[in-house]
């Protein structure tokens, strides 16, 4: 090439607005609304990172003060009628739950047989629904870290696709009519990855949180089965 054509290319090309906001005006409609719903889904997974994160911390705080309660040498009695019939944490559900069923299996001629089963059964069940809770939403992160590449990709053939399209129309392979079609192609492809990554990240640690609060829940459980067990032994001697 010429030096006097690629000066001109140049000079061509630095006329060209190439800001993300102008990429995206003079990007087709198949392309904007690529970039619309991949900024979409990186808003709504924001949303959620933030909400689980809080969440989470919120839910660790709640749980040490409860097992501070808890382990305190105050009878479980007491605890229980101070938290009522609604409690406000994981752990002290779950422990209502296994203290009322305590309390039901209680008849005239003291425990009712199976009382041990049906304990660990409403507590199990307890910790589910917290379980189910914990993780709720955290499937958007999943399909969001698997999707947007894949839109992305979508929309940076697309935006190659345009791009030969013009160079076909026009005749012409100039830096100013190759370089807008290419810049929206990259723009769909970086705005894709922006949306994966975070995701993907958030999806992992907060897996992972979730498991650990789970497995605290069912550690809690196990010990609050052991001591009913022991005071069912002794009722039973």
């Amino acid at each position: 090439m010429e030096p006097e054509t690629v000066a001109n290319a140049l000079a061509a090309g630095r006329e060209i607005d190439f800001s993300v906001t102008a990429l995206f005006l003079r990007a087709s409609f198949i392309v904007q609304l690529t970039i619309v719903l991949m900024a979409a889904a990186s808003i709504w997974s924001w949303t959620i990172i933030v909400a689980k994160l809080l969440r989470f911390a919120r839910a660790r705080g709640e749980a040490d003060r409860f097992e501070a309660a808890f382990w305190s040498g105050q009878p479980l009695d007491e605890l229980h009628a101070r938290l009522g019939e609604r409690p406000a944490s994981s752990l002290e559900r779950i422990f209502v739950a296994g203290m009322n069923e305590w309390r039901k299996s209680h008849g005239a001629g003291g425990l009712i047989p199976g009382a041990e089963q049906r304990i660990e059964r409403v507590m199990t069940v307890a910790i589910r629904r917290e379980a189910e809770g914990l993780e709720r939403r955290l499937g958007v992160l999943a399909s969001t870290a698997a999707t947007t590449p894949f839109i992305g990709l979508f929309g940076t053939v697309w935006g190659v696709k345009n791009s030969f399209e013009a160079i076909a129309l026009m005749q012409n392979t100039n830096l100013a009519v190759v370089a807008p079609g290419i810049a929206e192609a990259l723009l769909t492809t970086a705005i894709g990855l922006l949306a994966a990554v975070p995701a993907v990240i958030f999806y992992n640690k907060l897996s992972a949180d979730a498991e650990r609060l789970i497995g605290r829940m069912e550690g809690f459980a196990d010990e609050f089965g052991a001591i009913l067990d022991r005071q069912m032994q002794k009722l039973g001697a």
